[in-house]
């Protein structure tokens, strides 16, 4: 079974950890290019970050600016960041509350292309919810997890934006436990305009252990992953 480096990060500022991303990152790709002599075990497949961030918005590549619904002046004044980034999506917002996780790995190590990745990113916050009894899905053509997707109140639970570069990737998922939703009312989030954004404590009505989730969250993906994740 492969292995993969779990660190949780605690709460960081967005751009210290995009740095932390980019050097394992870039890692990575210079040890399977063989450009460096650092060693990383065969078995090794990566790096699972699990973060909170201070309030921030992130634009991906093909995002359109204008669904950025205040200016970047508005935001610094509210005391939160933006930053354009090269992950896959739209705009979104970080904050406390969210469980963030930026998974570096090798799939070529894994045996899976980016597509079955990121279902399986989907599939492990599905099963994750489901263990709170919240009943959760997808949404044909929008990535990232959503509950009453079909209805008229679809919201998203959780976020995915994905970058890869030779098959090892970076970025990766966004889960609302105890987020203050009201951040979102400064963007069309993901480019939706006619869907929402919800949290577990939201659709629960009262308050959950932030850390136990985030310990059922690296379970499932070990199991989806079929990696051995240590600290």
């Amino acid at each position: 079974m492969k292995e993969a480096e779990y660190r949780d990060l605690g709460r960081m500022a967005y751009g210290e950890c995009w740095e932390k991303q980019r050097s394992l990152f870039d890692r990575m790709l210079a040890v399977k290019a063989g450009t460096v002599d650092e060693e990383i075990t065969p078995d090794m497949a990566g790096w699972i970050l699990f973060v909170e961030h201070n309030p921030v918005y992130t634009l991906g590549k093909s995002g359109k600016q204008s669904n950025m619904l205040v200016s970047e002046a508005y935001l610094r004044s509210i005391g939160a960041e933006f930053y354009h980034i090269e992950r896959g999506g739209d705009v979104t917002y970080h904050g406390p509350g969210q469980i963030v996780g930026y998974p570096i790995l090798d799939l070529d190590k894994l045996g899976i292309g980016l597509r079955e990745y990121i279902d399986i990113l989907e599939q492990s916050v599905i099963e994750l919810v489901a263990d709170w009894g919240i009943k959760a899905g997808r949404i044909a053509g929008a990535s990232g997890v959503w509950i009453d997707g079909d209805g008229a109140a679809a919201r998203k639970i959780c976020a995915i934006g994905v970058r890869s570069s030779r098959f090892v990737t970076m970025h990766g998922f966004a889960l609302n436990v105890a987020t203050d939703l009201r951040y979102f009312q400064h963007i069309n989030p993901c480019g939706f305009i006619d869907k929402g954004v919800t949290s577990i404590e939201k659709e629960l009505g009262h308050a959950v252990d932030f850390e136990l989730v985030k310990e059922q969250l690296v379970n499932k993906l070990s199991e989806k992953l079929n990696v051995k994740i240590y600290k």
